[in-house]
């Protein structure tokens, strides 16, 4: 097998073995092995059970977190002054308060599982000894809001390594360079219970069969919607690689799984010039990681910060330390008693006051006039820590920036003139096991709707894991129907078969885009969103099939622009569902004006059956009473460590088992 290159000749560099099939038999799949996906493995294996985890990468550094994470969001650790019930109250109510509730209650424990796996989590070396961030008792270090303690900053390049060799410690078996592509189900049916997965290994076009008693789908949120450009760095990504297409939500989807908070598109602003997070967090910003920052025009004028009110805010301190009256920042706002104040912003008007030369561009991040230990824990500790900003930190370092005396050149200060959206945590529609609408399936992390963050990949990965293998023991294995299995090798491989004169998966992709740019974009109207599906549809029935690969790698990508025009067709099918408008999941229909009318406060749910796509809703407070339905399953979690909300750490009393 042949690849080209510039109309030039190479070798492919492995032996491709088109058609070949490869069985693979464990007690539970796990498709995905980033980190929702290695810690349910990990889970998993610790309830002795067979265990196979499947992951189109290398699973040591896959996924959103696989490069590095700087900080852990930990509400209930033992140096934390929230509650549980003041961090319900930071979340607006189309909020997934299943897996919120796992994430508070269980994520201090990931991180003592975490440190017993070598992960470094603290400031064991005192090196931030004295600092205002940082517990002296717990030696943890915080992020965001240094009064609180709910974020904590970590040592998180270690994070992923650390996890593989647990999961390879206790007998997981990884299949590395697999593109999973479909599901398996019961007979074949649409809606009916998943025994395994197909796969193609993108080094030697091997099809792979996946049989398993319980399934569990760890991948992520499609990232490749709205815009695309191949070209661009980062493959048009913020939050995670590019090959984050959405690939887990086409086969749910295919197979009949619920799905609800897929309307949900955001209009993203920030870093919309470079298309990409790390300039945003890898440089002086206004956000997130730099808060206690201050800017400075060319000239060396400090700009103003204010808070949520307009108040002046003069110092780093203020920055991080909220008002009493405001509880405790944080970055998503609840509407509820006690819902916690907005971190603070730059001036409003500051575009105005560069335009009147009030302010100099450009404009720097003033690190030499930082707090010492503030200056090392942000540049040093976080930008070195977060994958999409540590190619950041290398290259300046290699350069001879140095933070103690240079200032750093602000590149995103605010709204970009180049914006775009995306799909804001739609996904799998799940219950308190972490199961979905279809018998022997689970899902972790951005494979569920509204799955967002590191510490929530690891807290539903653990507990999903936990679930899937309890329901592994009670199942036996069902004999896989061959007619579902051929029908999905003649799709996977028919890309293969067809002349270069078609569409190669980059045309594909950029065709739809734009299609929902043009038809589900910040404004919708029924008219125009069918429009978009009838065009979805031409595309399937045309330019699809003439889709060309001429290697397992394009064929890789071939099949991830058909996912991504599934994940197109999903978007539009919920957009059109919900006939209201919505502030709280920035959706905007012109033919239904009214902002979150009483009747539409519900979750909206989208299937696909073999007769079309069924709608149907749910209460948004399906999940019951979330003490008590937490309490029934936590016994059955899988756990090396035992840690309680209001309990000392046991890290420092030597009580952790």
């Amino acid at each position: 097998m042949n690849m080209y290159f510039d109309d030039k000749e190479y070798d492919w560099p492995y032996e491709v073995n088109y058609g070949k099939e490869v069985n693979v038999e464990a007690d539970v799949v796990i498709l995905g092995g980033g980190l929702a996906g290695t810690y349910a493995a990990i889970a998993a294996a610790r309830k002795g059970l067979s265990v196979a985890l499947v992951d189109k990468s290398a699973v040591i550094h896959s996924g959103a977190g696989g490069t590095g994470i700087d900080h852990f969001s930990c509400p209930l650790n033992p140096a934390s002054k929230i509650n549980i019930d003041s961090y319900l109250a930071s979340r607006n109510e189309y909020n997934n308060f299943i897996i919120k509730y796992i994430l508070a209650m269980d994520s201090y424990e990931c991180l003592l599982e975490m440190e017993k796996m070598g992960i470094k989590m603290r400031d064991t070396e005192d090196d931030f000894k004295g600092a205002e961030f940082r517990d002296e008792e717990t030696k943890l270090l915080f992020a965001f809001d240094h009064e609180n303690n709910h974020t904590i900053r970590f040592w998180g390049r270690g994070m992923k390594p650390g996890l593989y060799k647990e999961a390879k410690k206790l007998g997981v078996k990884m299949y590395e360079r697999i593109m999973v592509t479909s599901l398996l189900t019961e007979d074949g049916k649409v809606g009916g219970r998943v025994i395994g997965a197909t796969g193609l290994n993108t080094h030697t076009g091997e099809f792979y069969i996946f049989k398993g008693k319980a399934v569990v789908l760890c991948m992520s949120t499609p990232d490749r919607l709205f815009h695309f450009s191949s070209e661009w760095v980062g493959l048009i990504g913020r939050d995670g690689p590019p090959t984050n297409i959405g690939d887990g939500h086409a086969m749910a989807w295919r197979v009949g799984a619920e799905f609800t908070k897929m309307e949900h598109t955001s209009h993203e602003e920030w870093g919309g010039s470079t298309g990409i997070g790390s300039v945003l967090f890898g440089s002086g910003t206004c956000f997130a990681t730099w808060y206690p920052c201050t800017i400075v025009d060319a000239d060396g004028k400090e700009i103003p910060w204010v808070d949520t009110l307009g108040h002046p805010i003069k110092t780093s301190y203020d920055r991080t330390h909220p008002r009493p009256e405001e509880g405790f920042f944080t970055l998503v706002l609840g509407k509820g008693e006690g819902a916690p104040g907005a971190f603070p912003v730059m001036i409003p008007d500051l575009q105005e006051k560069i335009k009147k030369g009030e302010y100099k561009l450009p404009l720097y991040a003033d690190l030499p006039g930082m707090p010492e230990k503030e200056r090392r824990a942000i540049f040093g500790l976080m930008i070195s820590n977060e994958g999409t900003t540590y190619p950041v930190y290398r290259n300046l370092t290699k350069a001879g920036f140095d933070p103690d005396k240079d200032q750093l050149q602000v590149y995103e200060m605010g709204p970009s003139p180049i914006g775009w959206r995306r799909l804001r945590y739609g996904g799998l529609l799940n219950d308190w096991k972490l199961m979905t609408s279809l018998p022997g399936l689970f899902a972790a992390g951005q494979q569920l709707y509204d799955g967002c963050g590191c510490t929530q990949a690891l807290s539903t990965g653990r507990w999903c894991g936990s679930m899937a293998a309890e329901y592994a023991k009670e199942i036996e294995f069902t004999d896989l129907n061959r007619e579902q299995i051929d029908k999905e090798k003649e799709r996977v491989y028919a890309p293969l078969t067809r002349s270069e004169d078609g569409i190669n998966w980059k045309e594909l992709e950029t065709g739809i885009s734009k299609v929902l740019q043009d038809y589900c974009g910040d404004r919708k109207t029924e008219e125009l969103m069918k429009i978009g599906l009838i065009e979805l549809d031409e595309i399937k029935r045309g330019e699809m099939q003439t889709l060309w690969a001429r290697n397992p790698h394009e064929l890789m990508r071939a099949l991830e622009a058909e996912s991504v025009l599934t994940c197109a067709e999903m978007v539009i099918y919920a957009s059109m569902a919900r006939k209201a408008s919505s502030d709280t999941l920035s959706f905007e229909r012109i033919d239904y004006p009214e902002m979150d009318p009483e009747e539409w406060n519900k979750w909206v749910v989208t299937k696909m059956t073999d007769h079309g796509v069924e709608i149907s809703d749910l209460p948004l407070d399906y999940y019951g009473d979330l003490k008590e339905e937490y309490e029934k399953l936590r016994p059955l979690v899988a756990r090396t460590a035992e840690w309680r909300p209001g309990e000392p750490d046991p890290a420092t009393t030597g009580k952790q088992e």
